[in-house]
């Protein structure tokens, strides 16, 4: 990439499938693994970020984040959470000070007190298996006997946004589990796409939205990373990048023991905050071209700001090397999707791209629209050629 990076709008082409195939209203909450366990009342906050695989059958799973929040979290002046717990395998409310806690996001409060930023969620997540047909258009089947949920101490706050690559014969999950102890990255695998094992704690505290390639380079796993800190250190003066959170690499010979690589990824560019926060959407493929990957950028506006998928390629031997990056966001949030479901909006400008599949002459993509549901887009591979 050069600077100055100018960015430009979205197409006003339309793809050829573009739609919302899954929201709250969807899931049935009396088969939550939290069903039974509250005497709150919980509702569906989001049905969204899904992972994505191609079934052996030929239909498709996602693997849906359901966040499943308090119907009034704040009761006698103390705000509420929901945790598991795993000593007496079983879901609690914990309660905070109204007075003490910031309420501005829908998704979490903050914790008053302290050096560090401390929050706790409105929702606890877990993770549902939904069965679609081959071209991602129509749901077949949700298997709630196969939900993914909190199992450890480190899980306690809820298992999020997996990304699933196909590497070899098995399939590689990984997914954000959330707890006090370490905000951190977990990987299951599965032989068939819908039984998972789990593997263990893979990237440690607030290293995240981790992307494993769909296939080994030189013998080894690669994986795209994000780790977060307090603290970066400035770029010389006229550098083409920004300090900030980037998307790193990381190596390893058996998928779950991880190296970082020494060169950077994807770096936020100077010049912009278009980018001002980025992340890893969908696991990188190979193509004629080289390693397609799908990004998030995140452009600074009001609470939680405005997403963006944007898309790199990276050389096909060493992906340290950026091919090219566009310019153009290949996905921003659409209104018009989500304008049946406006009575349950609570946030706006959200796009999360998270799985993507070959079908031909186009890409299946996958994407959380508004923390609330799940979309499915084609996208022509043409769309992604470049000179």
């Amino acid at each position: 990439m050069s600077t100055p990076y100018m960015f430009h709008p979205l197409s006003d082409m339309p793809y050829p499938v573009d739609k919302l195939v899954l929201t709250p209203d969807d899931i049935d909450l009396s088969r939550s693994p939290l069903a039974g366990h509250l005497k709150a009342e919980t509702f569906v906050l989001g049905a969204f970020n899904p992972g994505l695989l191609r079934l052996p059958s030929g239909n498709l799973l996602m693997m849906v984040r359901v966040a499943e929040a308090l119907r009034e979290p704040i009761v006698d002046g103390h705000v509420h959470a929901i945790r598991w717990d795993e000593e007496t395998q079983t879901y609690r409310l914990d309660a905070w000070p109204l007075d003490q806690a910031n309420t501005a996001d829908p998704r979490k409060f903050t914790l008053a007190g302290g050096q560090w930023k401390v929050m706790a969620l409105t929702s606890l997540s877990w993770l549902l298996p939904v069965e679609l047909s081959p071209d991602g258009t129509r749901v077949l089947t949700l298997h709630y006997d196969r939900a993914i949920a909190p199992a450890y101490s480190f899980q306690c706050y809820g298992v999020e946004d997996a990304r699933i690559s196909r590497v070899g014969d098995r399939w590689l999950m990984t997914t954000c589990s959330v707890s006090p102890e370490r905000h951190s990255t977990t990987l299951y695998s599965s032989d068939n796409g819908l039984d998972w094992t789990f593997e263990g704690i893979v990237l440690d505290h607030q290293n995240k939205d981790m992307l494993i390639f769909e296939g080994l380079i030189d013998g080894y796993y690669w994986a795209q990373t994000r780790p977060l800190g307090a603290l970066y250190f400035a770029y010389p003066p006229g550098s083409d990048w920004r300090a900030g959170p980037s998307i790193n690499l990381a190596v390893s010979k058996d998928a779950l023991f991880w190296k970082p690589f020494e060169r950077p990824g994807l770096r936020p560019p100077s010049g912009t905050l278009i980018m001002e926060r980025m992340g890893g959407g969908t696991p990188p493929i190979l193509t004629p071209q080289g390693w397609l990957t799908l990004w998030h950028g995140v452009e600074p506006h009001e609470v939680v700001g405005i997403y963006r998928t944007y898309w790199s390629v990276l050389d096909t031997h060493d992906p340290s090397r950026v091919l090219h990056t566009e310019a153009t966001p290949v996905l921003e949030a659409n209104a018009e999707l989500t304008r049946p479901i406006e009575h349950q909006m609570y946030l706006r400008d959200v796009v999360f791209t998270t799985g993507i599949l070959d079908y031909g002459d186009h890409y299946i993509v996958a994407s959380g629209e508004a923390d609330l549901a799940c979309r499915i887009t084609h996208i022509p591979k043409s769309v992604f050629v470049f000179e």
